[in-house]
């Protein structure tokens, strides 16, 4: 009796000790892992929700980069990192929904290896041409794609990246053969759009290009109409009704983060999205904000990878690396 007495009091001590360190998260830095290089797309929008996170946390919320891999490195890290709420992922769905396709050995599960806490917000790539392709919308470039069957060249940022999808879809869904063209980056890539080696590009970072008039913009990849051009048809409302292919940024926390920490950060996220700061911020780097529940997440991943499970099949010679 003694001992299931003393049982029950070590019990009773640790519960306590856990309702009183949640009651107190956070009481130091939190380390938001980013699993790309500084500079880049994600880097700036990790940064900004970060910033106003660590506002609606009451304690400052650390970028760290831990690029590498197409963002698998700092990925992988996170989920070898204690579930305490202190150390986070803010990554893309290219970790979790592209690599899932792509990679035949990815070193961790995109879903079981760690916890969700929300989508923060989704964006489209730009499809854009060299403007010496005698096409002026969407319809007419797909009728000149049509007529010219591979003779037309897409640039990408690599073999199996979220530009070499957008293609493919749109080869398959407009019945064109477009050839793909792989470079190591979008920036190589939109050089040669420029100089005329290749016709066409899906490049989320092609603003600069299209306000200067140095590439004709035919339509956004996403569902939805991308906040800085409002007045840009997508591609599906252009006549490729259906297309929809979106990138995303997501905050995600190890395996086995506790439900209360778990829903602080979500409710910090869904905070910070309120903020009109941070939607000017975001909006301004083409982001529609979602800040959605775990559930809806983890939803979001599993419809998605199967649906790039059926792109990929599409693709000559397969993607798998």
């Amino acid at each position: 009796m003694r001992s299931l007495l003393q049982l029950g009091a070590m019990v009773l001590v640790w519960v306590s000790a856990q309702l009183a360190w949640a009651d107190n998260y956070p009481s130091r830095p939190i380390k938001v892992i980013v699993p790309y290089a500084a500079g880049g797309f994600s880097d700036q929008a990790s940064r900004i929700i970060s910033d106003a996170m660590s506002r609606a946390m009451g304690q400052p919320m650390v970028i760290d980069n831990r690029a590498g891999g197409g963002g698998r490195i700092g990925s992988d890290a996170v989920t070898k990192m204690a579930p305490d709420g202190y150390n986070l992922l803010m990554t893309t769905n290219g970790t979790h929904t592209y690599m899932a396709v792509t990679e035949k050995n990815l070193s961790y599960d995109p879903i079981n290896d760690f916890t969700p806490i929300s989508l923060i917000g989704s964006y489209g790539l730009l499809m854009v041409i060299n403007p010496t392709v005698p096409a002026k919308n969407l319809k007419e470039f797909i009728a000149y794609a049509q007529n010219n069957r591979g003779k037309i060249n897409y640039a990408t940022s690599g073999m199996g990246s979220g530009l070499h999808f957008a293609g493919e879809l749109f080869n398959a869904m407009a019945k064109t053969q477009m050839i793909h063209v792989p470079y190591k980056g979008s920036g190589p890539g939109m050089q040669d759009v420029l100089a005329g080696v290749c016709q066409v590009i899906f490049d989320g970072a092609a603003k600069t290009q299209i306000d200067a008039g140095k590439v004709r913009f035919l339509g956004t990849t996403s569902a939805v109409r991308d906040p800085r051009f409002p007045d840009m048809p997508t591609l599906s409302e252009s006549g490729l009704t259906g297309y929809d292919l979106t990138y995303w940024v997501g905050l995600f926390g190890p395996k086995g983060l506790p439900a209360d920490v778990q829903a602080r950060l979500q409710a910090a996220v869904k905070t910070t999205l309120a903020d009109p700061d941070v939607q000017r911020k975001l909006s301004g780097l083409g982001m529609t904000l979602v800040g959605s529940t775990p559930e809806q997440m983890v939803r979001e991943i599993r419809v998605e990878t199967e649906k790039l499970r059926a792109i990929a099949a599409q693709i000559p010679g397969g993607i798998q690396q």
